[in-house]
């Protein structure tokens, strides 16, 4: 079988590891960097400056490294599309590269970690940053400046509002709409969304014991039940952290927000 397709168009200044495969009609622009054993299927189109790790499977008709949709966006701007080892994007996905807005912190980049998978038809906007073990469900859509930790899944036709953040191990549940921020551990679910429990489940199968997950459920109780101003919820955050590591990255979470929790 043919390592590269004869009908696929590669630009002679894309740099393609030899155990690379690439399906027919697929087109490959300058400035792309393709990782070993990378499969690219038919009629996918990557452009640069994209750097494409190891592993990673794209499927027909993914976009991957386009001009961004933000209207300051150019194609001579120093930004890029930056995705690690062993990621699934599957059919229509769409990821864009960075801008100039946040250059100086992000570097201009659209980043992605690994081992995600990126179901059919999700949407990645502009400078968005993607953890590691993420899960986006079919149509999920995230403006541009999302931050998604690791572990964290991400329900069918979930819509995230620009300079949002979901902590890691979070969890949104279908047509899920937010328009603020999501702390690590913590399931929501609604348009708007808001905060229903802890991910208690996703939190067993990844090893977590009870002893580390009651402080987590008292934190939850803490942000969300008892009703008390968010100037003291960070401070008592503060305190229970100091005794749990997972509370810890709850409260530095929301002590370094851009935008208020997410509440229905």
């Amino acid at each position: 079988m043919l390592r590269i397709h004869p009908t696929a168009i590669i630009d002679a200044q894309a740099e393609l590891h030899e155990s690379v495969q690439v399906g027919p009609y697929s087109i490959i622009g300058p400035g792309v960097a393709i990782g070993e054993d990378c499969w690219i299927g038919p009629h996918v189109v990557l452009s640069g400056p994209l750097s494409l790790g190891k592993r990673n499977k794209v499927y027909p008709f993914a976009s991957v490294g386009a001009l961004s949709q933000d209207k300051t966006a150019t194609e001579a701007q120093p930004t890029s599309t930056v995705i690690g080892d062993d990621n699934i994007i599957r059919e229509y996905v769409s990821i864009q590269r960075g801008t100039m807005k946040e250059y100086d912190s992000k570097r201009g980049e659209t980043r992605i970690g690994d081992r995600n998978l990126i179901m059919n038809y999700c949407h990645i906007a502009h400078d968005c940053v993607v953890g590691s073990d993420t899960i986006f469900a079919n149509n999920t859509s995230l403006a541009g400046h999302v931050e998604i930790g690791d572990h964290v899944v991400l329900g069918g036709y979930t819509l995230i509002y620009q300079f949002c953040r979901v902590g890691a191990h979070g969890f949104t549940a279908y047509a899920a709409g937010l328009s603020g921020d999501v702390p690590p551990f913590v399931m929501v679910q609604g348009s708007p969304a808001d905060a229903r429990a802890v991910n208690k489940e996703g939190l067993k199968r990844r090893g977590f014991k009870p002893e580390e997950i009651e402080p987590i459920e008292e934190a939850f109780k803490l942000i969300y039940r008892s009703g008390k101003v968010m100037a003291e919820v960070k401070a008592e955050l503060a305190v229970m952290g100091e005794s749990s590591v997972h509370v810890k990255l709850m409260s530095e979470f929301i002590s370094n927000g851009k935008r208020p929790l997410a509440r229905g």
